[in-house]
């Protein structure tokens, strides 16, 4: 009887032996820093393990051994998530941040997902927009893409406060290399260059709007991403004028029309790029079925500072008047480009905008044209119908293209 007792005190002992080897691999995954001990421990129960074992004549063998193995794997990525984290501190200690190239899961540098806009029902009512008071808006400080600030630049947008990494640009794919070339060139310049979201002026349409465009485009056999000739763009013109007047476009509008193509086409490549086309024919929408005060509430506080700027300087007497004839010439300057020459990085993204006449981009013979513009037109413009006149052109002047998506009045 004495006997049979001592064998099943031995079983016990094994069993509790086995509770605590498995303690100690389960305290592994948790505790990196405890791997020495443990493995002491592991060593002790192991041999004991073993003694009793040859008492019991080896049944419980396999059971008592912990398998070192197992020790290996468990600890090497708290290792790699340690070291880590050491070089993220040591960049938030440096200001320097994590740089884009860094980042090396993909999903975390995902094209977005766009929202197109609803109309509100407040969207036709005035908006009321002071002459006197500036807002300068404030760029934001941390990359739109990645959302992490650096010490290294950040590529500002001219039209809305959005900054870039160039290389967050880079990996999302949304700029070719001859375009993020031309970002660096052009976005801390007077110049200034628009982000993927503004360059974009077909996000403004709201859905149905884009619906109806593209049911336009199919109708006209309108391949989409493909260039366009001048016959393709008349036929279209054609097709649009039936649909909507329900008849043909005149000799004049059809001269328009031509008109139009060569301002879309400013290389004489003698066709037009799909996304100028989409951009005119987005604008074009915009023009003729939003009123004017809907277009001033798509305006940023970076657009509406500029048009000021325009304005005041446009309004030599301080009366909150100026003519007709100055009010166009201020939309033409919209669509000008300042030399490489000209531009200077270190001038400040907010004053993009417009040419004054003492701009050494304005040449003598647009001086005088725009002084014969100014005897023909001397009705009187205010702040606010100048905002709203111009408010078409301002967002026609948004893609970096250097086509021009609308064509001034005659």
């Amino acid at each position: 009887m004495g006997v049979l007792m001592s064998k099943k005190q031995q079983v016990e002992k094994v069993q509790k032996c086995s509770v605590v080897v498995s303690a100690f691999r389960e305290g592994l995954k948790n505790q990196s820093s405890s791997v020495q001990a443990h493995n002491g421990a592991e060593n002790a129960g192991d041999e004991a393990l073993e003694q009793l074992d040859k008492e019991e004549s080896g049944h419980k063998e396999d059971e008592g051994k912990p398998g070192p193995s197992s020790a290996q794997p468990a600890t090497a990525p708290p290792r790699e998530e340690n070291k880590v984290n050491q070089e993220a501190w040591g960049r938030l200690r440096d200001g320097k941040g994590v740089e884009p190239e860094e980042l090396k899961k993909a999903h975390q540098l995902t094209p977005p997902a766009f929202v197109r806009p609803k109309r509100q029902p407040n969207d036709d009512q005035p908006l009321q927009i002071e002459l006197g008071q500036r807002e300068q808006p404030v760029n934001d400080e941390m990359c739109e893409v990645c959302e992490v600030w650096t010490a290294d630049d950040l590529f500002p947008c001219r039209t809305c406060t959005r900054v870039f990494h160039d290389g967050c640009l880079r990996e999302i794919g949304y700029l070719r290399a001859d375009a993020l070339q031309e970002m660096r060139e052009t976005a801390h310049t007077t110049t200034g260059w628009s982000c993927y979201y503004c360059d974009n002026v077909n996000l403004l349409l709201t859905e149905e709007e884009m619906y109806s465009l593209m049911e336009t485009f199919k109708q006209c056999k309108i391949i989409p991403e493909s260039c366009l000739v001048s016959d393709e763009l008349l036929q279209y013109r054609h097709f649009v004028s039936k649909q909507l007047f329900e008849k043909d476009l005149t000799d004049e509008q059809e001269e328009e029309v031509l008109a139009q193509f060569a301002a879309l086409d400013p290389e004489k490549k003698g066709q037009i790029e799909w996304s100028d086309f989409l951009y005119h024919e987005t604008l074009s929408v915009l023009q003729k079925f939003r009123t004017e005060n809907s277009l001033v509430r798509l305006l940023t506080a970076k657009e509406r500072d500029r048009a000021r700027a325009i304005f005041q300087s446009l309004d030599q007497d301080k009366d909150g008047v100026i003519t007709g004839g100055e009010s166009r010439w201020a939309q033409a300057s919209w669509f000008h480009k300042i030399s490489k020459e000209s531009q200077s990085c270190n001038v400040s993204i907010s004053h993009v905008g417009p040419i004054s006449e003492s701009s050494p981009a304005s040449s003598s013979s647009d001086k005088s044209r725009d002084k014969a513009m100014e005897k023909y037109d001397n009705r009187p413009v205010t702040w606010d119908a100048f905002l709203r006149e111009s408010a078409i052109y301002i967002l026609a002047a948004r893609p970096n293209s250097a086509a021009m998506h609308i064509r001034l009045p005659l």
